[in-house]
């Protein structure tokens, strides 16, 4: 094992988390406990804030140990680094004492709130009180009062993850406090970032434990108001514009993901290294990457494409993480429309070739509205961001209105017949057909 040698006591924690869960572990947190390890700055541990009802189990746990776990990386190759991770230096339940979350958000010390609150937590038209726009509107109320500026950094898969956060909490604070709103135009920066490394759920070992790939990557807009840690040092990349680097992993790597995810839970995989076993999956990613993709990539600077979708692959076959196909399953609504709509709606406007879109977009139908696997096995479907109006669709089981569900509803795929129609001949056929014809037509 891999332990920490710093003094914790002395760590004070300059960034407050929301969102700890096992990626903020796997990604933010290693990258900071190495940096504590050097030595140098011992002002930027981490406090974690947990508001959800759900998150009780994780931070009694968490608690119990005072912020300590073991971060397992694992190589393809079998072999596995435990790490004894120490950065998470503190810790507040907002079900137990939201005012706990508010003062360290206010605190002179916290100089940047970082977020891992997944692709659909941007939604702030609904917010109620005990969200986290509630929360920080709190926190900078007493900022502003006090004079100082704060940094907020999206750490999820978004494009544009700070243009979408500043557009979401600002459009909160001008709802329910334009004094803060104001103040915030000029006081508090909204970084973008691209942020990868796959972490997959895991089930066994102490509910602290996290299981991840060797392979990691942070690629961050330098845009920080009040400072920030010196994590160049450790291997996280800064710059000016994170635009190529993010729209590369959004639309490969992600995209790839909810890709392979619906055909093959349907056809009974549960792990994704066995779904990259088998050829049919590894030939329908290969292709969706270098034809559907690639031309809309702008290839991010020192980044060879043709390695980089080699790497994912092999990554995505790397069995010593078991990643389930199931997770990556979850949360469609909110995944479709940032990894996948802004491909296709590009590919539609030219004419292209959809027919792997429209294999998807089936196999996504067969998933939410019949329920159930190929082999009859009943799905339970996760769906946390879905509107009313998308259940009601859900519910019809109609297929041709499944195709104005939320995430699609901008590309009016009514009025693209060629891509409907072969829609409803993916539907009407088994995934295993389905892919059959697909590379039976590229092969010819």
């Amino acid at each position: 094992m891999i332990c920490f040698d710093y003094d914790r006591r002395q760590v004070q924690p300059g960034i407050l988390h929301f969102g700890v869960g096992n990626f903020h572990r796997a990604h933010l947190e290693f990258y900071l406990n190495k940096l504590l390890a050097s030595g140098e700055d011992l002002s930027w541990g981490v406090c974690g804030a947990m508001i959800l009802p759900g998150d009780e189990a994780l931070y009694k746990a968490l608690k119990a140990d005072d912020g300590v776990y073991e971060l397992t990386v694992c190589s393809a190759d079998g072999h596995r680094d435990v790490y004894r991770i120490g950065s998470l230096v503190g810790l507040e339940w907002g079900i137990e004492n939201p005012e706990a979350i508010i003062s360290k958000i206010a605190s002179a010390q916290t100089k940047i709130i970082t977020l891992t609150i997944t692709e659909g937590g941007y939604k702030s038209d609904n917010a109620s009180e005990g969200s986290v726009f509630w929360y920080v509107a709190k926190g900078l109320r007493l900022r502003m009062e006090a004079g100082l500026p704060i940094t907020i950094l999206s750490c999820d898969n978004l494009q544009h993850n700070g243009d979408t956060t500043r557009r979401s909490f600002m459009s909160y604070f001008e709802r329910e406090c334009p004094d803060v709103a104001e103040w915030a135009k000029t006081n508090v920066t909204f970084p973008n970032s691209m942020v990868d490394r796959i972490t997959p759920a895991t089930k066994s070992g102490k509910i602290t434990d996290v299981l991840c790939e060797d392979f990691i990557q942070w690629v961050v807009e330098d845009n920080f108001i009040a400072g920030r840690p010196q994590l160049e040092k450790v291997g996280v990349q800064f710059t000016s514009d994170v635009t190529p680097y993010e729209n590369m992993k959004l639309s490969l790597l992600n995209a790839s993901h909810t890709l392979l995810s619906y055909p093959s839970y349907l056809e009974g995989f549960k792990k994704v290294d066995a779904v990259l076993a088998d050829s049919r999956y590894r030939n329908l990613l290969a292709l969706f990457m270098d034809r559907d993709v690639t031309p809309y990539v702008e290839v991010a600077e020192g980044i060879d494409l043709t390695e980089y979708k080699a790497t994912l692959l092999r990554r995505f076959s790397n069995a010593a993480i078991s990643d389930q196909v199931s997770r990556l399953c979850g949360d469609g609504i909110a995944k479709f429309a940032v990894y996948v709509v802004p491909t296709l709606s590009k590919m539609l406007r030219e004419g292209r070739d959809c027919r792997i879109e429209a294999f998807l977009l089936a196999s996504y139908f067969k998933y939410l509205c019949l329920g159930h696997t190929e082999d009859g096995e009943i799905i339970d479907i996760f769906e946390p961001h879905i509107t009313d109006k998308d259940k009601e669709t859900i519910a019809s089981g109609d297929p041709d209105a499944f195709l104005s569900l939320s995430p699609f509803e901008s590309l009016k795929l009514e009025s693209q017949p060629e891509f409907v129609s072969e829609y409803h001949q993916f539907i009407a056929e088994s995934v295993a057909q389905g892919l059959d014809r697909i590379l039976g037509i590229v092969e010819k």
